[in-house]
């Protein structure tokens, strides 16, 4: 682990001078403080002040970093930790990674620096959070899983939602359906990908029943993916959104192509939307239960802050629940 005497040596400096740096005060010359800032990002340096040897004292505070709160599905989640934080007396910083692995280290490094008592975090692409356990700060994973690594998680059961819907599309007929779906490097992304395919190979289907594409979980993503599937020969009879952004985008597309769903095209998605915002429910629908993963990370980790569980990790998958509504139908005769 990097020290301040590290940090000078790579820098060329004396120890005084990355104190300034670190700490805003007193003068250090332009190109020093280059050095410095450049010495520790190299070393991944963070303030001894932030040690697990002087971590003696508790803030009170919790850290959130979520990849995008504009999302219904990550303000319900948000909803869920507050309420469970609040009654157990702590408060919240809540940060947006906007899926970038560098804007998620920058907050967590940030956070850490406020000697926050722990962490709840929806992982940027595969990162690894080596930041939080070489601190050995507490911390669980929210809605993704992390290649190779046991922590505490709680996320919803993703393959076991979308081979519900992908086998209610093939229960009403459909054999071309199109998947949009988050990038590659994220879990959530792979685990529905890996459910659809689970269904169409249990119905003894080829495997080019599915035609995939891997974009992000955005409105943009649904929407173009969309522009492209519908030039496919034969073109897809339905369109599996694996988040509710995704399915708001290819929605918008198909409306201004002037197909009626479910007549020309079925439509399923993962997550609902709230009542709030739709005051006749549309999406046939894999719901998560944001609020209830919110609130069991959230206990999950101030059990944890208190000692009262095992050190061996926890992982905790929320069950979803399949809603049929109007956007699914059989597919039109024609194709």
């Amino acid at each position: 682990m990097a020290t301040i005497k590290d940090v000078a040596s790579r820098a060329g400096v004396a120890p005084i001078t990355v104190s300034r740096v670190i700490n805003g005060n007193g003068y250090v010359t332009e190109d020093k403080r280059l050095r410095v800032e450049a010495a520790i990002l190299e070393l991944n340096y963070i303030p001894n002040a932030l040690g697990p040897s002087l971590r003696s004292k508790r803030t009170g505070t919790l850290a959130v970093v979520l990849s995008d709160i504009t999302n219904p599905f990550w303000t319900t989640v948000a909803r869920g930790i507050e309420d469970s934080a609040n009654q157990n007396g702590y408060h919240l910083i809540i940060g947006n990674s906007d899926e970038s692995l560098e804007k998620q280290n920058d907050y967590l490094t940030f956070l850490m620096k406020k000697q926050v008592d722990g962490f709840l975090v929806v992982p940027a692409s595969f990162s690894r959070l080596d930041l939080l356990e070489k601190r050995q700060i507490p911390f669980v994973v929210l809605d993704r899983w992390i290649p190779g690594k046991s922590v505490d998680t709680v996320r919803c059961d993703s393959v076991g939602g979308a081979y519900q819907l992908t086998q209610h599309l093939l229960e009403l007929g459909h054999r071309r359906i199109g998947v949009i779906t988050g990038r590659q490097d994220h879990s959530t992304a792979l685990d529905r990908v890996v459910g659809a395919r689970q269904a169409v190979d249990e119905a003894g289907l080829r495997e080019d029943t599915l035609q995939v594409c891997w974009g992000e979980f955005v409105q943009a993503c649904g929407y173009d993916y969309t522009e492209q599937l519908l030039q496919f020969d034969p073109r897809p009879s339905a369109i599996f959104a694996t988040n509710n952004f995704i399915a708001i985008g290819v929605m918008r597309r198909l409306l201004e192509y002037g197909l009626n769903v479910p007549g020309d095209m079925s439509v399923v998605a993962f997550d609902d939307l709230p009542p709030a915002i739709t005051i006749d429910p549309f999406f046939t629908v894999a719901a998560q239960p944001a609020y209830e993963m919110g609130w069991q990370a959230t206990q999950l980790l101030i059990a944890r802050l208190s000692g009262n569980i095992p050190t061996k990790p926890d992982e905790i998958i929320l069950p979803v629940e399949m809603i049929v509504r109007k956007s699914s139908g059989a597919p039109p005769q024609t194709l």
